[in-house]
């Protein structure tokens, strides 16, 4: 156990001056190295502890169980080599995957409506091209596994069928679980547990939650939401992307996966925390707007500071500036502004 652990250390460490990260991103022509590596040097020591006491916990066990113990160790971040299990399993995921024997393998031998496989061949060379896992050349090429789970997803779910942004998600969860089959199921999760109506044709799980972040912020950092309102900026300019994405792309890989660890356990909460503690972090710079284009510019800045690359002090940062977040409070506010965009709809 301590021999893979060190092992998957100095590979850690061979990649600081690699020109790809751990997960297959090629670095920018200005990506500061140095900085990455004395920011990974610590990271690598919280991690290779990490990883020492999940081996102990899970004790070479493929199953586990919901627990005060388990949330606290997913909370300061599930090592890769334990992702896919917990993710799976803490999701609900590995249990539909039990339950339905051979039904992917049926859903990508059915026949396929041609609209939903041109959309969707569409996105292909869309999706990470800045990732050596799906260029065509590779081997593997993740494209073709992308493009089944895109399929068997949307075949699955005809009410959603495909959408943009889903390419992305597919693609992060390829990149970690390496099996077809386990990201079907995980997206089953998110589409239609986690993340109800968010990809949906309507969007309306998508555009309440945007609104109750709004809320949220109105009750926690109220001089950003008077700044917003005194420049009319709706928080669908802003924060769309954050939530739609689930925070890839905008984060840094590391951070977003830190992020999805607590998504798959605790579910969409952690979307809000994200969000709020990047509000409240940053909240005397969106005051500082003058503007609405000032607004969206301070709103990209502030996910590409330093701030965010230190995944392991902003995960701790986002379960307590936010303060308390019940489940109960958001199911209130989702209802309210969920009713309200439907009455102004109609």
């Amino acid at each position: 156990m301590i021999y893979c652990t060190l092992m998957c250390l100095i590979s850690c460490l061979l990649l600081f001056w690699s020109r790809v990260d751990p997960y297959g991103f090629e670095r920018s022509k200005d990506f500061d190295y140095e900085s990455y590596e004395a920011l990974m040097s610590e990271y690598l020591v919280i991690l290779t502890r990490r990883s020492i006491k999940w081996s102990k916990l899970l004790k070479g066990q493929r199953k586990v169980q919901k627990n005060v113990k388990l949330k606290r160790y997913v909370r300061k971040g599930i090592p890769n080599e334990h992702r896919s299990l917990i993710w799976m399993a803490s999701s609900g995921a590995q249990e539909q995957l039990e339950r339905n024997p051979g039904y992917y393998q049926s859903l990508l031998t059915a026949q396929h409506d041609p609209k939903l496989v041109e959309t969707i061949r569409t996105d292909l060379n869309r999706t990470f091209p800045d990732n050596i896992h799906f260029h065509r050349t590779s081997n593997p090429c993740l494209q073709k596994a992308l493009y089944n789970v895109l399929l068997a997803s949307g075949y699955h779910n005809p009410t959603v069928g495909y959408c943009q942004g889903m390419n992305f998600i597919a693609g992060y969860l390829l990149i970690i679980t390496k099996d077809e089959e386990k990201s079907f199921w995980l997206m089953d999760a998110l589409l239609s547990r986690i993340l109800p109506d968010y990809y949906s044709p309507a969007m309306l799980g998508l555009k309440t939650d945007q609104e109750v972040l709004g809320e949220l912020v109105k009750m926690k950092v109220p001089r950003v939401w008077q700044t917003m309102v005194d420049h009319n900026v709706m928080w669908t300019l802003v924060v769309s992307r954050w939530f739609i994405c689930l925070y890839i792309d905008v984060l840094p890989v590391e951070t977003v996966l830190r992020i999805w660890d607590c998504l798959f356990y605790e579910g969409s909460k952690i979307l809000f925390r994200v969000a709020l503690t990047l509000i409240h972090h940053n909240q005397a710079l969106i005051q500082q707007a003058q503007s609405l284009p000032d607004i969206c510019q301070i709103f990209k800045q502030i996910t590409r500071d330093t701030f965010v690359d230190e995944c392991h002090t902003f995960m701790q940062k986002i379960f307590k500036e936010p303060g308390s977040l019940s489940m109960a409070t958001l199911t209130k506010l989702r209802a309210t502004c969920r009713s309200r965009i439907i009455a102004e709809k109609s």
